[in-house]
Protein backbone atom coordinates (compact mmCIF):
# COMPACT_ATOMS: atom_id res chain seq x y z
CA UNK A 1 0.00 0.00 0.00
CA UNK A 2 0.79 3.43 -0.68
CA UNK A 3 0.06 6.88 0.36
CA UNK A 4 -1.26 7.98 -3.20
CA UNK A 5 -4.55 9.36 -3.08
CA UNK A 6 -4.29 10.61 1.02
CA UNK A 7 -4.06 14.70 1.32
CA UNK A 8 -0.54 14.31 2.12
CA UNK A 9 2.30 12.21 0.58
CA UNK A 10 5.19 10.56 2.69
CA UNK A 11 6.04 7.35 3.92
CA UNK A 12 4.25 4.32 4.73
CA UNK A 13 5.17 0.98 7.08
CA UNK A 14 2.69 -1.71 7.10
CA UNK A 15 1.44 -4.46 9.36
CA UNK A 16 4.46 -6.73 10.95
CA UNK A 17 2.30 -9.62 9.62
CA UNK A 18 1.19 -7.66 6.22
CA UNK A 19 -2.43 -7.83 6.95
CA UNK A 20 -5.42 -5.71 7.38
CA UNK A 21 -4.14 -2.83 9.84
CA UNK A 22 -6.42 -2.56 13.13
CA UNK A 23 -4.65 0.04 14.58
CA UNK A 24 -2.75 2.80 12.82
CA UNK A 25 -0.47 5.48 14.56
CA UNK A 26 0.51 8.38 12.52
CA UNK A 27 4.30 10.56 12.69
CA UNK A 28 4.10 14.15 12.04
CA UNK A 29 7.84 15.26 11.22
CA UNK A 30 9.50 18.52 12.36
CA UNK A 31 10.61 21.67 10.99
CA UNK A 32 12.83 21.40 7.81
CA UNK A 33 12.67 16.78 8.12
CA UNK A 34 10.25 14.74 6.17
CA UNK A 35 8.52 11.90 6.89
CA UNK A 36 11.34 9.51 6.40
CA UNK A 37 13.02 11.17 9.31
CA UNK A 38 10.30 9.22 11.85
CA UNK A 39 8.78 6.34 9.40
CA UNK A 40 12.00 4.02 11.14
CA UNK A 41 10.92 4.17 14.59
CA UNK A 42 7.45 2.33 13.10
CA UNK A 43 10.41 -1.04 13.33
CA UNK A 44 10.73 -0.42 17.26
CA UNK A 45 6.61 -0.07 17.69
CA UNK A 46 5.94 -2.89 15.43
CA UNK A 47 7.15 -6.01 17.90
CA UNK A 48 4.45 -4.78 20.44
CA UNK A 49 1.68 -3.76 17.94
CA UNK A 50 2.05 -6.17 15.36
CA UNK A 51 -1.13 -5.39 13.67
CA UNK A 52 -0.67 -1.23 13.68
CA UNK A 53 0.20 0.40 10.22
CA UNK A 54 2.00 3.80 10.50
CA UNK A 55 2.22 6.67 8.38
CA UNK A 56 4.32 9.86 8.30
CA UNK A 57 3.54 12.54 5.74
CA UNK A 58 5.84 15.50 4.82
CA UNK A 59 4.62 18.86 5.35
CA UNK A 60 2.51 20.76 2.68
CA UNK A 61 5.33 23.31 2.27
CA UNK A 62 9.22 23.31 0.87
CA UNK A 63 11.28 24.18 4.22
CA UNK A 64 12.72 28.00 4.17
CA UNK A 65 15.65 26.83 5.24
CA UNK A 66 16.22 23.40 4.32
CA UNK A 67 15.43 22.91 0.86
CA UNK A 68 15.36 19.11 0.93
CA UNK A 69 12.88 19.43 3.68
CA UNK A 70 9.18 20.26 4.61
CA UNK A 71 8.09 22.70 7.21
CA UNK A 72 4.14 23.00 8.44
CA UNK A 73 4.62 26.52 9.12
CA UNK A 74 6.94 29.37 8.52
CA UNK A 75 9.22 30.32 12.00
CA UNK A 76 10.55 33.51 9.42
CA UNK A 77 9.18 36.11 12.20
CA UNK A 78 10.13 34.38 14.98
CA UNK A 79 13.99 34.27 16.87
CA UNK A 80 14.61 31.06 18.41
CA UNK A 81 18.00 32.28 19.64
CA UNK A 82 15.74 35.07 21.93
CA UNK A 83 13.65 32.18 23.54
CA UNK A 84 16.76 30.39 24.52
CA UNK A 85 18.40 33.45 25.50
CA UNK A 86 15.14 34.82 27.69
CA UNK A 87 12.70 31.83 28.77
CA UNK A 88 10.28 34.45 29.77
CA UNK A 89 9.76 35.12 26.17
CA UNK A 90 8.34 31.98 25.19
CA UNK A 91 4.80 31.93 26.22
CA UNK A 92 4.29 34.97 24.36
CA UNK A 93 6.10 33.66 21.12
CA UNK A 94 3.96 30.29 21.22
CA UNK A 95 0.50 32.28 21.67
CA UNK A 96 1.94 34.15 18.38
CA UNK A 97 2.88 30.42 16.92
CA UNK A 98 -0.77 30.01 16.90
CA UNK A 99 -1.57 31.45 13.48
CA UNK A 100 1.39 29.33 12.04
CA UNK A 101 0.06 26.33 13.81
CA UNK A 102 -3.63 26.71 12.50
CA UNK A 103 -2.64 27.26 8.70
CA UNK A 104 -2.55 23.43 7.35
CA UNK A 105 -4.46 22.23 10.54
CA UNK A 106 -7.81 21.99 8.36
CA UNK A 107 -5.29 19.36 6.01
CA UNK A 108 -3.47 17.27 8.58
CA UNK A 109 -7.28 16.66 9.94
CA UNK A 110 -8.35 15.69 6.83
CA UNK A 111 -5.62 13.76 6.35
CA UNK A 112 -6.31 11.65 9.61
CA UNK A 113 -9.72 11.23 8.70
CA UNK A 114 -8.54 9.93 4.96
CA UNK A 115 -6.18 7.26 6.91
CA UNK A 116 -8.63 5.82 9.28
CA UNK A 117 -11.48 5.80 6.05
CA UNK A 118 -8.26 3.55 4.07
CA UNK A 119 -7.93 1.17 7.01
CA UNK A 120 -11.79 1.25 7.81
CA UNK A 121 -11.42 2.29 11.98
CA UNK A 122 -12.24 4.65 13.69
CA UNK A 123 -10.88 7.73 15.65
CA UNK A 124 -10.32 4.90 19.03
CA UNK A 125 -7.84 3.20 16.75
CA UNK A 126 -5.71 5.83 15.72
CA UNK A 127 -2.36 7.29 17.50
CA UNK A 128 -0.58 10.29 16.76
CA UNK A 129 2.89 11.46 17.67
CA UNK A 130 4.40 14.43 16.65
CA UNK A 131 8.29 15.99 17.17
CA UNK A 132 9.00 19.59 17.70
CA UNK A 133 6.91 21.21 14.88
CA UNK A 134 5.03 18.19 14.16
CA UNK A 135 4.05 18.20 17.91
CA UNK A 136 2.52 21.64 17.58
CA UNK A 137 0.91 20.34 14.45
CA UNK A 138 -0.72 17.58 16.74
CA UNK A 139 -1.96 19.45 19.99
CA UNK A 140 -3.40 21.84 17.28
CA UNK A 141 -5.44 19.04 15.56
CA UNK A 142 -6.60 16.24 17.10
CA UNK A 143 -7.41 18.73 20.84
CA UNK A 144 -10.24 20.08 18.26
CA UNK A 145 -12.06 16.82 16.12
CA UNK A 146 -15.05 15.58 17.25
CA UNK A 147 -13.67 12.51 18.46
CA UNK A 148 -10.65 11.76 20.36
CA UNK A 149 -7.92 9.45 19.44
CA UNK A 150 -6.26 6.97 21.14
CA UNK A 151 -3.09 8.89 21.92
CA UNK A 152 -1.25 11.74 20.71
CA UNK A 153 2.55 11.91 22.06
CA UNK A 154 4.12 14.57 21.52
CA UNK A 155 8.31 14.81 21.40
CA UNK A 156 10.11 17.80 21.89
CA UNK A 157 7.70 19.99 20.89
CA UNK A 158 5.48 22.64 22.65
CA UNK A 159 1.52 23.83 22.76
CA UNK A 160 0.70 27.04 20.55
CA UNK A 161 -1.92 29.36 21.63
CA UNK A 162 -2.92 27.87 24.76
CA UNK A 163 -4.97 31.06 25.55
CA UNK A 164 -7.41 29.94 23.61
CA UNK A 165 -7.39 25.52 24.17
CA UNK A 166 -10.29 26.41 26.49
CA UNK A 167 -12.53 28.02 23.93
CA UNK A 168 -11.48 26.06 21.39
CA UNK A 169 -11.40 22.00 22.72
CA UNK A 170 -13.61 19.92 21.19
CA UNK A 171 -12.05 16.68 22.63
CA UNK A 172 -9.84 15.31 24.93
CA UNK A 173 -7.40 12.21 24.04
CA UNK A 174 -4.85 11.35 26.51
CA UNK A 175 -1.83 13.24 26.24
CA UNK A 176 2.13 12.07 26.77
CA UNK A 177 4.65 15.09 26.54
CA UNK A 178 8.15 13.57 26.09
CA UNK A 179 11.19 16.41 26.19
CA UNK A 180 14.97 16.36 26.82
CA UNK A 181 16.12 18.60 29.64
CA UNK A 182 18.97 19.54 27.22
CA UNK A 183 17.41 20.71 24.21
CA UNK A 184 18.63 23.47 22.42
CA UNK A 185 16.29 24.47 19.88
CA UNK A 186 12.36 24.03 22.09
CA UNK A 187 12.86 24.94 25.63
CA UNK A 188 12.13 22.56 27.77
CA UNK A 189 10.17 24.84 29.88
CA UNK A 190 7.46 24.51 27.23
CA UNK A 191 6.80 21.34 28.57
CA UNK A 192 5.81 22.47 32.26
CA UNK A 193 3.22 25.47 29.81
CA UNK A 194 1.69 22.64 27.97
CA UNK A 195 0.91 20.66 30.81
CA UNK A 196 -0.16 23.41 32.46
CA UNK A 197 -2.79 24.74 29.78
CA UNK A 198 -3.74 20.88 28.94
CA UNK A 199 -4.34 19.66 32.45
CA UNK A 200 -6.69 23.47 32.75
CA UNK A 201 -8.68 22.11 30.10
CA UNK A 202 -9.41 19.01 31.46
CA UNK A 203 -6.66 17.03 29.42
CA UNK A 204 -5.54 13.70 30.71
CA UNK A 205 -1.46 14.54 30.17
CA UNK A 206 1.66 12.91 31.43
CA UNK A 207 4.75 14.24 31.02
CA UNK A 208 8.32 12.53 31.00
CA UNK A 209 11.95 14.38 31.27
CA UNK A 210 14.93 12.46 29.37
CA UNK A 211 17.76 13.58 31.33
CA UNK A 212 20.90 15.36 29.49
CA UNK A 213 18.52 15.15 26.02
CA UNK A 214 18.82 17.74 23.54
CA UNK A 215 16.45 18.15 20.55
CA UNK A 216 15.84 14.45 19.90
CA UNK A 217 14.49 11.43 20.79
CA UNK A 218 16.01 9.04 22.91
CA UNK A 219 15.57 5.19 23.57
CA UNK A 220 14.65 6.13 27.07
CA UNK A 221 11.88 8.02 25.43
CA UNK A 222 10.61 5.55 22.61
CA UNK A 223 10.07 3.28 25.68
CA UNK A 224 7.76 5.56 27.43
CA UNK A 225 5.95 6.14 23.97
CA UNK A 226 5.87 2.71 23.01
CA UNK A 227 3.79 1.75 26.42
CA UNK A 228 2.09 4.30 26.34
CA UNK A 229 0.82 3.80 22.77
CA UNK A 230 0.35 0.15 23.10
CA UNK A 231 -1.83 0.42 26.38
CA UNK A 232 -4.06 2.25 24.76
CA UNK A 233 -4.03 1.10 21.08
CA UNK A 234 -2.85 -3.23 21.62
CA UNK A 235 -4.96 -3.64 25.33
CA UNK A 236 -8.10 -2.02 24.52
CA UNK A 237 -8.53 -3.41 20.57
Amino acid sequence: MTTSGLPLEGAFYPTRNLGPATSVVVFLHGYGASGDDLIDFSAFFTGNMPDTAFYAPDAPEPCEIAPFGFQWFSLEEFDPDMLRRDPRSLPRALEDMRAGAETHAGLLNDYLSAVMERHGIGPERLAVVGFSQGTMMALQVALRREVPVAALIGFSGALTGASRLADEIRCRPPVLLIHGDADEMVPFGAMSLAEHALAEAGVDVRTHACRGLGHGIDEQGLFVARNFLFHRLETES
